[in-house]
């Protein structure tokens, strides 16, 4: 009794642990996101006389309207939204026809192209190579410099084909019996059932693309025409920004307006994330279980 007792007290005491763990976590998270929340809509003059603060006394909207008025940020903006949604559809596209054919048996070289696939998970060719391969191509101040050279992603791929290859061979027959194609099989039978995995990996590609920094640097030469995340870099750590202005012209941004470029850069994320995250579970473990 005594023995069952001191395992009780133990197992509860271990639970304390774990949630005092986890609120602090929970704690470590908010924290930041709260104060860059009421930051932006915080008037300036509080900001700057009351120094740190999660709650402002006075909420206001200017910080949102003088970003919203700023023609380079909204430039910024359209080309974000104009290389995600290019460059997502690319990502899926491309994505799910290799997947697909590699998820044929009878397919010739299929083990050696999985082999190349497993490969590039592993290495890659490096940031300069793929800069002189990119200059070659003549794609540099194009986005197709970042559409291309992210285009399939290795750990997606693997995971979709092993998805697809979890879908019962006796529907592909009874497609083919049907006088189903090859594309008519994969676009009305195989991506239907491999909705999960297909809304997943959208949504990865997504992020992926929104998030376009470092490549935007490097292949994008006109900073008139750099996304989203460069802008908010160079409006946060260098505050003086020429980004969509000559270089005569500087612009002086707000502890306000600058959080509320931090908010307007993650809401559009936060605001997909629960639609498809029922998906992720069964899209992601079911792929690599079955692959």
């Amino acid at each position: 009794m005594n023995s069952r007792t001191g395992h009780a007290r133990n197992d509860h005491l271990l639970d304390i642990a774990v949630y005092i763990l986890l609120i602090s976590g929970l704690l470590a998270i908010l924290f930041p996101l709260v104060y860059i929340l009421s930051t932006s809509f915080a008037p300036e003059k509080e900001y700057l006389t009351r120094g740190f603060f999660l709650f402002p006394k006075r909420w206001s909207l200017e910080g949102y309207r003088y970003l919203l008025g700023n023609p380079g940020f909204l430039s910024a903006l359209s080309y974000a939204v104009e290389i995600t949604v290019i460059g997502t559809a690319i990502n899926m596209l491309l994505t799910t026809l290799m997947a697909y054919g590699l998820s044929k048996k009878q397919l010739k070289g299929r083990s050696v192209l999985n082999g190349l696939v497993l490969f590039t998970l592993l290495f890659s060719g490096g940031t300069i190579p793929t800069y002189l391969v990119v200059k070659g191509l003549g794609l540099v101040n194009s986005y197709w410099a970042l559409w291309l050279t992210t285009a399939i992603a290795p750990f997606h791929l693997i995971v979709m084909r092993g998805f697809f290859q979890a879908v019962p061979a006796e529907l592909e027959e009874a497609a083919r019996m049907d006088g189903s194609g090859e594309w008519r099989l994969l676009w009305s039978v195989i991506v239907p059932l491999s909705l999960p995995a297909i809304a997943t990996f959208t949504l990865f590609y997504a992020v992926q693309q929104w998030n376009t920094y470092f490549a935007a640097i490097l292949y994008i030469n006109d900073s008139s025409r750099w996304p989203l995340q460069v802008f908010l870099r160079q409006m946060l750590i260098e505050d003086n920004t020429n980004v969509g202005r000559s270089l005569s012209e500087t612009v002086h941004y707000t502890p306000a307006a600058k959080m509320a470029a931090i908010v307007l850069t993650v809401l559009p994320l936060l605001v997909c994330f629960p639609f498809l995250q029922k998906y992720f579970n069964k899209g992601v473990l079911l792929g690599s279980i079955k692959g």
